[in-house]
């Protein structure tokens, strides 16, 4: 029989690459990864990775066992779903991250429509950037992440998520209050190739819809709050590109839209596959999409 604590163990080594991250994501020591890893490949009767040196990677084997060890995973879910129904467990805590915006815009709604409505559900929030949720979420730390996407369809169709669409907003550019362009109903991003940028740090999929958008920006300041980034554009420091719904009205920055083809963040709530049925997460998805900003 193959133990399903070890199919989890093996699924964090595909999710993070090496062993001691794994570890750090189950709270285990990288020797006790191992030694589960070990025991798996004994249990199966295959070899399920290649060793060389501290380098350790899934051998055709190990990939199949995961799509399985995936499989298994939404079942157990939807398994505590069920006992939750059957007990009518519409009482404890549910853990969601979310990037700041979208706590202003869904969340914070949702935990007032909560407050009334279901009481004696507790949702615990913490912020994250929408490209960090999705990994906490897999990982077990969370039950409902928030999280974007830039493109009309997911690039990877990842069979372990369940999404929720909630809104769908355009990025403007904010401009200094005493920039050639300020009094513009719409700004061409060509015309701004040779601004100073402040953008996201490399990793945040904002800082790409930027290089995208312009590839001639030149980044001269980087930071993954969007308050941040505008009070450095109403500093003078630069420009930048921000989702409409982040935008803080401050003195000194002004927000226009894109002239032509508009980026979109498409922004949706994700949990792992199985457990959308669970009663506590039910009523925090429908408190969400109920939560929705009207269309920007």
């Amino acid at each position: 029989m193959i133990d399903p604590r070890r199919l989890r163990v093996l699924r964090a080594l595909a999710d993070h690459g090496t062993v001691t991250a794994a570890g750090r994501a189950l709270h285990l020591t990288a020797s006790a990864v191992s030694q589960q890893l070990a025991a798996l490949e004994a249990e199966t009767g295959q070899e399920l990775l290649r060793r060389k040196g501290r380098r350790v990677w899934l051998t055709p084997a190990g990939e199949l066992l995961v799509v399985h060890a995936n499989a298994v995973a939404a079942e157990l879910e939807r398994a505590e779903a069920t006992l939750a129904a059957f007990d009518a467990g519409l009482r404890g805590p549910v853990r969601l991250a979310s990037f700041a915006s979208a706590i202003t815009q869904v969340v914070a709604p949702a935990v007032a429509a909560l407050r009334t409505g279901a009481p004696d559900v507790t949702l615990l929030v913490q912020d994250a950037e929408g490209h960090a949720s999705i990994p906490l979420l897999l990982d077990g730390e969370i039950d409902v992440a928030i999280t974007e996407e830039y493109r009309p369809a997911p690039q990877t169709d990842d069979r372990r998520l369940k999404r929720f669409p909630l809104y769908v907003e355009p990025f403007d550019v904010v401009l200094p209050a005493d920039h050639r362009f300020a009094a513009e109903s719409e700004v061409d991003l060509s015309g701004l190739g040779g601004e100073d940028w402040i953008a996201p740090l490399p990793g945040n999929p904002c800082r790409d819809v930027l290089l995208l958008a312009c590839p001639d920006a030149l980044i001269r300041h980087t930071s993954d709050d969007f308050r941040a980034i505008v009070a450095l554009v109403a500093a003078g420091s630069g420009v930048a590109l921000v989702p409409r719904n982040a935008f803080t009205r401050t003195t000194g920055a002004v927000a226009l839209p894109v002239k032509g083809d508009q980026s979109l963040r498409r922004v949706f709530a994700a949990v792992r596959k199985g457990s959308e049925d669970h009663p506590l997460i039910r009523l925090v998805l429908a408190a969400l999409v109920r939560g929705q900003p009207a269309d920007t």
